[in-house]
């Protein structure tokens, strides 16, 4: 076959950019598999940055394809593939200067995958590489969290702060969680030992001494964390370098990071989820063809949880 149905854009823009067509199917390069895609997840934001229109080398490389978070069958072998056979189920995380998975099929490098775990569906395993690995890096890798320690996580039914709870808790840790109320149910069932309503608790008022707290909000919310963290605590935070003054007056370590594919960390994840410690959360789900559609969803109110494009 050499052609697919894709969600692509042709020009920069947002999601009304986006259109349903015929395109190309991809050649597998050395070290790539072709993956038939069965789901792909939505980051909303990603037609915004810079990287989602550019090549590694900063330069143009429309029409694209979003939605970098795959999940399907092994179509095919790029040359020196050994790790992966035809038939395969696998997932990852696709760097953003590459084409996404919002088409019948992408190549993808092999460092970027792992084998799906078993028990979930594809919709399922979608929903996993961006927002899992981040808490995974964040947590175990940045924060080096251990057994004991006392987290806490901002944004606790946010896209990574669902998976966040749940690897902190896997991890042993206390955790306390923030965000609106209505989530609280949920929060707490994914290992949250507390639960603050942030319209009617401030954080900062109520908790001191943590060791750990992962910020996904940002702004006010970043910089009231630091005096909640016991001296030499740790802070990771998502949306941009954390003011040094601030991790220099409270004497904590505060850092950041962007997340990056790792395939022995993909397939731990995938133990953690066939091993009942990690689940993913599915907001809702689309077919391919109304991708614009579900790119548009997220200005609307949905459920906690990644959106996901149905391909097969």
């Amino acid at each position: 076959m050499d052609t697919m149905m894709a969600l692509r854009a042709h020009t920069r823009g947002g999601p009304e950019q986006l259109v349903y067509e015929t395109a190309p199917v991809p050649v597998p390069g050395p070290g790539e598999v072709l993956v038939a895609v069965h789901a792909a997840a939505i980051t909303f934001t990603e037609l915004l940055w810079d990287k989602s229109w550019t090549d590694e080398q900063g330069a143009d490389r429309t029409p694209v394809i979003p939605s970098h978070e795959v999940s399907g069958v092994v179509a095919a072998q790029g040359e020196g593939v050994t790790d992966f056979a035809v038939g395969d189920e696998v997932y990852g995380l696709i760097e953003f200067t590459r084409d996404g998975g919002a088409a019948e099929y992408v190549t993808v490098p092999v460092d970027a995958l792992a084998h799906k775990p078993r028990t979930v569906s594809h919709v399922e395993a979608a929903a996993l590489p961006l927002a899992a690995l981040t808490a995974w890096q964040a947590l175990a890798d940045h924060a080096r969290l251990t057994s004991g320690e006392k987290v806490l996580v901002h944004g606790g039914a946010g896209g990574v702060g669902v998976y966040a709870v749940q690897v902190a808790a896997s991890l042993g840790a206390q955790v306390v969680a923030t965000d609106l109320p209505v989530h609280a149910g949920m929060v707490k069932e994914l290992g949250a030992e507390r639960f603050i309503d942030v319209t009617t608790e401030a954080f900062d008022e109520t908790t001191s001494g943590l060791d750990v707290v992962l910020d996904t909000v940002g702004g006010a919310t970043l910089e009231r964390s630091f005096g909640v963290l016991r001296r030499g605590g740790r802070l990771v935070t998502l949306g941009a370098p954390p003011p040094a003054e601030l991790a220099d007056k409270h004497d904590v370590n505060a850092m950041f990071f962007v997340v990056r594919p790792d395939r022995p960390e993909l397939a731990h994840i995938a133990t953690m989820v066939d091993g009942g410690l990690l689940r993913p959360v599915v907001s809702q789900t689309f077919p391919l063809a109304e991708g614009r559609n579900a790119f548009l969803s997220g200005k609307q109110p949905h459920p906690p949880g990644k959106t996901i494009l149905v391909v097969r």
